[in-house]
């Protein structure tokens, strides 16, 4: 049984994929797929026009109500429509779907002041945010009802579309927007871009306002963006995403023809050589695309194959405990919480934290750090790390734990001092991903070129590191670099000699000569700029297509 079949995850599709398989072979099998927005006649055409079946929900009916206009600016829109239900409406508490954190903060902040400016007389608005960075202990404050006398105000992400429900909601504030993920696979860079929801995400907010009685939705588009310009459905995650961690599960699987897997939406062509090139690249497929002995190994690890690379190699290295820990803090979503009016305090006690190393070695000392409290929630709150994901951080890591047991890999510290050593474990799955300093601004990424810049968040922020490696690159007003270390060149040249080559020239210093690092491969040249003959015409000495031949 396939529930929320609707929300087209990765995951979702591809045991979509392999279950239409499994009933090839197994006629006697039964699949029932449930969803309460679901595309019914798409999926079952997709599973061999299976049988559609309606089963009626007991929900109230919603008035929908339209603006006439489209919205210059939905946020007020929206802060303005909660005052309008509040001072106007019957009784009822109040839902807005927003975009994010820092939307949300900004909107609890105008309703406090505006709340304050109408003075005692009129009654009370319990303003309530909710987002995967809160505390959980604040999250749940939304499920608590509301005084007698009062209403409260749930300003939420799209997690309140379908993975909660909260009692008491009679009015749905719908400015129209999310936030989404989405996959440069040429820059190899996760952009998050608001966008517009899709009708299916439209009827299930909607939805939400009559789930405990009648109830009103207030979308801040029109009637015609809501039929014309909104798309049916919420593209799937397998169009817009990094696909390497998948296609390593395919084949470790035995699947090793993927155009011909039966995607219900197949992935984009250039993410998926991207997500080869990638594999490639760090020895995890062979020159006929198949799986290498390198890995089978990674495919043993549920975490996207850098990390799975960095892992195995730390057992070589001698600090698989270490990287054991900073593997699972990377799966989490987030680390510190930073609320809006105490921000400054939130950045003094995360600097306690910092290694001068970077990013990775301080998710170290901060995990390390609540494991020395004895994993205590007042430690998390008085150091403002979120209690939750480092929770989650340590579930993650005896899963890891007990898969390097059963595979028999050796767990060994490096020991406090030796940073090093886990550094260079770093750099064999992310050595695609480095970047060195750019005389004029920011950084220059090896392989493409690209301007990229240090996170003001970052351990390493000010700090004038030359070579780094990043965990991913995330556009949002510019192009940041998300969990940086510092590295040595050299490291580069030993993680990937097939990759990379020491490339000394006459411009530089003699102890510099041994520090300019030039990738072998470069999608952007042909196929025979490698060839020295075609450097000394004046062929770019930045590389060719060496590793891919």
């Amino acid at each position: 049984m396939l529930d929320e079949a609707h929300e087209r995850t990765i995951a979702t599709d591809v045991l979509f994929g392999l279950l239409k398989r499994t009933v090839k072979r197994r006629p006697d099998l039964k699949i029932i797929v449930t969803s309460a927005t679901l595309d019914a006649d798409k999926f079952s055409s997709y599973f061999n026009e299976a049988p559609i079946f309606t089963i009626p929900g007991r929900t109230y009916p919603v008035e929908v109500l339209y603006s006439k206009e489209p919205e210059s600016d939905y946020l007020d829109a929206a802060l303005v429509t909660v005052m309008e239900i509040h001072l106007a409406e019957p009784a009822g508490d109040i839902l807005v779907f927003l975009t994010g954190q820092e939307e949300i903060d900004t909107a609890c902040e105008v309703l406090y002041e505006r709340m304050k400016a109408l003075g005692p007389n009129v009654p009370e608005l319990l303003i309530l945010p909710v987002y995967s960075a809160l505390p959980s202990e604040m999250q749940s404050r939304i499920f608590d009802p509301a005084p007698p006398g009062s209403r409260k105000v749930v300003l939420a992400t799209n997690i309140a579309e379908t993975s909660i429900t909260i009692d008491g909601i009679y009015y749905v504030v719908d400015p129209g927007f999310v936030k989404q993920n989405a996959y440069d696979p040429k820059l190899g860079m996760d952009s998050l871009v608001v966008v517009p929801i899709s009708r299916a995400s439209a009827q299930q907010r909607a939805g939400r306002a009559g789930r405990t009685g009648p109830g009103k939705c207030f979308r801040l588009y029109t009637q015609q963006a809501f039929e014309t310009e909104m798309l049916p459905t919420t593209i799937p995650e397998i169009q817009r995403q990094n696909l390497a961690h998948t296609i390593l599960m395919l084949k470790a699987s035995g699947i090793n023809d993927l155009l011909h897997f039966g995607f219900m939406d197949p992935p984009p062509m250039n993410t998926m050589l991207t997500a080869l090139e990638e594999l490639y690249a760090l020895s995890a497929l062979d020159d006929e695309g198949l799986l290498t002995r390198l890995g089978r190994k990674m495919a043993d690890f549920p975490v996207d194959p850098s990390l799975a690379k960095a892992l195995v190699y730390s057992v070589d290295l001698g600090c698989s405990d270490e990287m054991l820990t900073i593997v699972s803090m990377l799966n989490i979503q987030t680390v510190f919480y930073r609320p809006k009016e105490k921000q400054s305090q939130a950045d003094q006690k995360k600097a306690k934290f910092h290694d001068p190393h970077g990013d990775h070695l301080t998710l170290l000392n901060v995990f390390n750090a609540w494991k020395n409290s004895g994993y205590s929630n007042a430690w998390c709150f008085e150091n403002f790390i979120q209690n939750r994901g480092v929770k989650r951080a340590k579930d993650v890591r005896d899963q890891l734990t007990r898969m390097m047991q059963r595979y028999r890999h050796p767990i060994v510290s490096a020991g406090p001092r030796d940073t090093e050593k886990v550094r260079r474990a770093l750099c064999s799955g992310f050595f695609r991903s480095s970047a060195r300093k750019d005389p004029q601004e920011g950084y220059k990424t090896l392989i493409e070129g690209t301007n990229v810049y240090l996170h003001p968040s970052s351990a390493l922020f000010g700090k004038n590191a030359e070579w780094v490696i990043y965990h991913s690159l995330v556009m949002t007003s510019k192009e940041y670099m998300h969990i940086t270390t510092a590295i040595e060149p050299k490291w580069l040249v030993e993680a990937a000699p097939t990759f990379f080559k020491v490339a000394p020239t006459d411009r530089l210093s003699k102890r510099k000569k041994t520090e300019r690092i030039q990738p072998l491969y470069n999608k952007f040249q042909g196929e025979d700029d490698w060839r020295l003959s075609a450097q000394r015409r004046g062929g770019r000495g930045g590389g060719g297509g060496g590793t891919w031949g």
